[in-house]
Parts: C-alpha cells; structure tokens; sequence
C-alpha cells in the first residue's frame, strides 16, 4: 500500500501513532481491497456530503415555508369560489402541478436570461442570476401548487356543524376562518402535508443540474473525481433516508398530538 493512498483526504498537520497508523492502514486496505464499497473514500470526504445536506435543506425548508404562506390565501380563494380569483389560481396550479419541476427549474434558471430584459433589470445581479435563488423561486412555487389543492380540499371538508357552531356564537367570517376553518384545514391537512415535504425532499436533486451541491450533487461530484460506479451514490441515498426518517418522526408526533381528538376512544367494559 503507498503512502498516496494511505494519506488520502487526510488534513495536512495531523499527526497518527504508530498504533493509529497500523489500524488505518488495515481499515485502508480492507476498503480498498476486500470491501465493495471503498467506506474510507466516504468518510474522508463525509463533510462534502454534511455540506449538500445542508444546502438541500435550506432550499427545502425556506421554499414550503414561502409556499405554504401563499398556498394560504390562494386555497381561501379556490374554496370559496372568488371571482376573478378562482380561475386564475386553477391555472396556475394545474401549470405547475402539471409539468415537472426540472422543466420549471431549467425554465427559469435558462429561460429568463434569453430575455434582454430580464437581464437588465433590477432583479437580475441579486436574485436571477443566482442558481440559489432561481431554485429556491421555482421550488415555492411549485409547492405553492400543490398545498393550494389538498389545502382547498380540507378547507371544503370542513364539518358543517363546526361552522355552524361558530355562527351561533356570534363570530364573524374573519374570527371564524382564524379560528376554526383554518386549524381545523391545517390539522386534516396534516398527513398529505408530510407527503408534500418528503416529495419536496426528494425533487431537491434537481438542484445538482444547476450547479449546486447538494447531496446528489456531492455524490456525483465524489463519483466523478474517482472515477467510482455507486459509492457516491449509495452515501447520497443514505442521507436521503435518514432524512425522510427524521421528517416521518416529526410529522408522526405532531399528529398524534394535534389529531387525538379523532382517534377512537377504547371502551371500557363495566
């Protein structure tokens, strides 16, 4: 084994014993030699991959929380049927719920700089020219679509007997959606929502196509420089489980605390 390989991805100014020599270069040469995957290769450059997990969340998380406040008043207004509103919103949910995200990804990271002005604008040194934004643009108004929809339906679903408590308590539409419709909406919303969010989670490789680590991208990254088949790859699926698992956690928390109230209650035999 040369020292090349046994010093790769190492920080220079780490200094081993020769009892930590002796245990990496067996961990090396078991990676490189009897194992299927090359681990050691992984975890040399395992902070790349703590780094596209970040990004990957970052994008995700700040575009369903811009997506979800404009997903609010737009189901309000498919649900309710508003004029000049209604049709409009339909169109641009069924745009975007109807095309794939990578299409909208490249649409408007390539497409708006064919526009002269597009890049003549204000907007286009701080937010158009950037991949972070133009994602992060595209992925809020992609799941802006979504949430309207199965949002419009838990608004309509809304027990009319919820409703009409409310009116005979005097209160009036606007205490009456802040009250009730709406948290009634969110906590039956609950379940398609953790859909949405691991859905989000998952369409984030498209971030890779335009120039932005994330996981995927650091693992075709890791693939390319080694020329390796699947270590990159498999490390990057791997993130993506532990984080759809952390994500199922949650979610299974919240709505065992906010949808106890329809659970069936256990009888008890007298």
């Amino acid at each position: 084994m040369d020292g090349a390989s046994l010093q790769r991805g190492r920080r220079p100014g780490i200094t081993v014993t020769n009892t930590e020599r002796t245990l990496l270069e067996y961990l090396v040469d078991i990676s490189e030699n009897h194992s299927p995957l090359d681990f050691m290769l992984i975890a040399d450059h395992i902070d790349k991959f703590f780094y596209g997990a970040l990004l990957t969340l970052e994008v995700t998380l700040i575009s369903l929380v811009v997506g979800g406040l404009m997903a609010i008043p737009l189901a309000l207004a498919r649900a309710y049927r508003q004029p000049w509103l209604n049709r409009p919103i339909w169109c641009f949910t069924y745009f975007f719920r109807g095309t794939p995200l990578l299409v909208q990804t490249y649409l408007v990271y390539y497409g708006l700089a064919q526009f002269d002005v597009v890049r003549e604008s204000f907007l286009w040194d701080p937010v158009l020219s950037s991949p972070w934004w133009c994602a992060l643009i595209t992925f809020s108004l992609n799941t802006a679509a979504y949430t309207t929809e199965f949002l419009r339906g838990a608004i309509e679903n809304t027990a009319k007997g919820e409703i009409e408590a409310a009116k005979a308590c005097g209160m009036s539409t606007l205490r009456m959606m802040r009250r009730i419709i709406l948290p009634s909406a969110f906590r039956r919303a609950l379940p398609a929502y953790s859909n949405e969010v691991i859905f989000m989670l998952h369409s984030s490789v498209v971030l890779s196509t335009i120039t932005l680590q994330d996981i995927l991208g650091v693992g075709r990254w890791l693939n390319g420089r080694y020329y390796l088949a699947y270590e990159g790859f498999i490390t990057a699926m791997l993130f993506y489980m532990a984080l759809v698992f952390v994500i199922s956690r949650v979610f299974r928390l919240w709505e065992s605390h906010w949808l106890k109230h329809l659970r069936p209650r256990e009888t008890v035999e007298a």
